[in-house]
This record gives structure tokens, C-alpha cells and sequence, in this order.
């Protein structure tokens, strides 16, 4: 998926989304626009909304058309569409693979089911939003193991800060869904009420 100017995007949504927008130079950057932001005036709840929204969207890397099919989903089938909803997001393919420590980052990690190098439960699965399930096993191809993208996992793994609903085993290369996941709003760089408000105006 195509999304233009990263650095551009973060600053007008006001956070840093992307890998290269976590720096200092951003952090400095986003310091000095917020003061701006103050004598400019509070903005409207929808835009508050249509940025929450942008925010959710670009963290996951996925389409509108995406978005509002999961949020539809879990506003239909639940009193709690927050859970339902980051549940589905957390629950990616692309998604495990990078919380796992896989990846550096969900675009990276959507490259690598992409490109087969992923396996669920023994198969190869090419979909980077198929939505796993409780006692998946995801694992590397054995023919990538090799490749120069895992070759220094070993060694940068163990900075990685895997969620308890997953467990990973560095020797195999694999990991199995354990649980689900929990919402916690210190996690995030959105909110997902706020969301929910967008879509349903």
C-alpha cells in the first residue's frame, strides 16, 4: 500500500507512526508545532476522529476499505468493539510475524509473508491480513532460515518485547499464539473510541 511522504503524514497526524519518525528530531519537531496547535485553537471532533482514524490506519499498514470492514465487523458482533477490534487488528498475519520480533516493523514483516517466507501450522500463507488463531503456530520457512534477514536474530532478538499473548523460541524460529490480545491505551499511539465515533456518523 502506497502512503506517500512518511515524515510529512506523522507530523500532520501529530505522531510518530513510522520507524524513521521515531527520533529526537521528530520528538523536537512535534514539541514546537504543539505549541502552535494551542494558539490555533482546539480542532473539531471530527477531525479529532478522521486523525485517530488515520493514526490506526497507518500504524497496521492497511487500506479504508480494510479499516471499516473490521470495524463493521466488531460493531456487529459485540457490546465491546474495542476488543473486538484491536483483536482483529492485533490478530494480522503481518502483524504477528512483527510482534513476534520477526520484523522491525509491519511493512517489513507484510514483505515477508508476502514473499512465502512465513508458515502457519506447517503451510505456507502468503496473506499478510489472515487472521491467526489461538494456538497457531507461526514459524520461518527452514529454506529462509539462512537468509541475511535472520542471520543476526540471534543477536537482536533479545531487545525485542514480545506481548503475553504469544510465545517465541528463538532456536526454532517459531512462535504460537497463546492468548489474546488486551487493549491497553498506554500501547497505542490512537484511540480506538474515537474511531468507532468516526464511523459511526
Amino acid at each position: 500500500m502506497k502512503i506517500g511522504p512518511k515524515y510529512k503524514i506523522a507530523k500532520r497526524l501529530g505522531a510518530p507512526i513510522f520507524e524513521k519518525t521515531q527520533s529526537a528530531k521528530f520528538a523536537l519537531s512535534e514539541a514546537k508545532q504543539g505549541r502552535n496547535r494551542k494558539r490555533g485553537g482546539m480542532a473539531s471532533d471530527y477531525k479529532k476522529q478522521l486523525i485517530e482514524k488515520q493514526k490506526m490506519r497507518f500504524t497496521y499498514g492497511i487500506s479504508e476499505k480494510q479499516l471499516s470492514r473490521y470495524v463493521s465487523d466488531a460493531t456487529e458482533k459485540s457490546n465491546q468493539p474495542i476488543s473486538i477490534l484491536m483483536e482483529r487488528l492485533e490478530f494480522r498475519l503481518d502483524n504477528v510475524v512483527y510482534r513476534l520480533g520477526l520484523a522491525k516493523t509491519r511493512r517489513f514483516a507484510r514483505q515477508m509473508v508476502n514473499h512465502g517466507h512465513i508458515f502457519v501450522n506447517g503451510r505456507r500463507l502468503d496473506i499478510p491480513s489472515h487472521k491467526v488463531s489461538a494456538n497457531d503456530i507461526i514459524s520461518v520457512r527452514e529454506q529462509s532460515k539462512g537468509k541475511g534477514m535472520y542471520t543476526f536474530l540471534p543477536e537482536t532478538h533479545e531487545s525485542v518485547s514480545v506481548p503475553v499473548w504469544l510465545k517465541f523460541d528463538l532456536k526454532s524460529m517459531s512462535g504460537i499464539i497463546v492468548g489474546s490480545p488486551v487493549y491497553q491505551a498506554t500501547d497505542f499511539m490512537f484511540d480506538p473510541e474515537q474511531v468507532l465515533e468516526y464511523y459511526s456518523r
